[in-house]
């Protein structure tokens, strides 16, 4: 049995069974690939995969078991390659981040430029993508941190660590009706429409919840997944724009007025998170404490000690949280 083996296995797994999307994930062959799982079935004398004809169809009971299994030892695996670079060079290697926009935009800049200034020889990678695609990337661990706001039940399998709260902005042009709106309401922003994220990106279920508590169901005439999108079409007098509040540059969108709406929604929790049982490196644990200065070694490798959600929250207050 080899690891390459066990790697062909886990990865056409992740890939749906689908034995090409595996082989270009890999940089391998189609055949290459085929026939290890072959010889693996034979070595362990059990099928691991059904067939339909040429395409797989599922994996049998044995595959489902063993899948577990080879997806662990594979982690253990990478975890002392990552334990033999750090002894290595403790300042060299390579560092993947999962977000989304907001995060990545606004953010994330002033953290990996620092970083980057203190660790120039660590390749840094980000990727972009939902809630979804975040938790799946750390998860699967092609990524080594996911930072994120919304669906965090999808991160079971990660350790979630709070890093700030924050909150939005009603965003309209210079000379919209709103701006002399005191106090701002609900209600009166419920009379325009409406452009904003997505569901389930940047914070969307708060807002949705504070609109539905007083009744009102706000005309939404335009959904994005990015906060830059969200302004432009504001800026287009489609209708005005609730946007995170750290997304408002007041020099690059000098066309439009921010107004607070803080007394308007709850705040949100963004939170960084990685695998449980990983092996962090100590840039690693630099870049957290980077993006957010409450989280120090100690308390990172308290909380990775910590069984729950509910004792890391313990640990870590979110009311005593930085606000941005």
């Amino acid at each position: 049995m080899k690891l390459q083996q066990l790697r062909f296995f886990v990865e056409i797994t992740r890939q749906e069974l689908n034995v090409s999307a595996a082989a270009e994930r890999l940089y391998t062959s189609q055949p290459g690939i085929s026939k290890q799982i072959k010889l693996l079935e034979e070595e362990l004398g059990v099928g691991l995969l059904l067939r339909s004809g040429k395409h797989l169809a599922a994996l049998t009971p044995a595959g489902q078991a063993i899948l577990p299994v080879a997806d662990q030892i594979l982690a253990e695996v990478e975890k002392i390659r990552c334990i033999a670079a750090e002894h290595k060079d403790n300042r060299r290697g390579s560092l993947s981040i999962a977000t989304t926009h907001t995060q990545a935009r606004y953010a994330l800049p002033d953290v990996i430029k620092a970083f980057i200034k203190t660790y120039p020889q660590v390749a840094l990678h980000m990727h972009q993508g939902t809630p979804v695609q975040i938790s799946e990337l750390a998860v699967t661990r092609r990524v080594d941190f996911a930072i994120a706001t919304e669906a965090l039940e999808l991160f079971e399998d990660l350790v979630m660590l709070p890093c700030y709260r924050w909150n939005r902005s009603v965003i309209v042009p210079r000379d919209h009706p709103l701006t002399r709106a005191s106090p701002l309401t609900l209600e009166a922003v419920a009379d325009y429409p409406l452009i904003t994220y997505v569901f389930g990106f940047t914070g969307r279920s708060q807002l949705d919840q504070a609109f539905n508590r007083r009744g009102l169901t706000p005309r939404v005439v335009l959904t994005a997944v990015d906060a830059d999108v969200i302004k432009t079409y504001v800026k287009l007098g489609l209708g005005i724009g609730i946007i995170a509040s750290m997304a408002y540059d007041r020099n690059a969108d000098s066309e439009l007025c921010s107004l607070d709406a803080g007394h308007l929604f709850e705040p949100s929790t963004t939170k960084i998170g990685f695998r449980k049982g990983a092996f962090l490196r100590g840039y690693m644990y630099n870049f957290i404490e980077h993006f957010a200065p409450h989280l120090t070694r100690e308390v990172v490798e308290a909380a990775c000690g910590a069984g729950t959600r509910e004792e890391i929250e313990q640990l870590i207050n979110t009311r005593d949280l930085p606000v941005r």
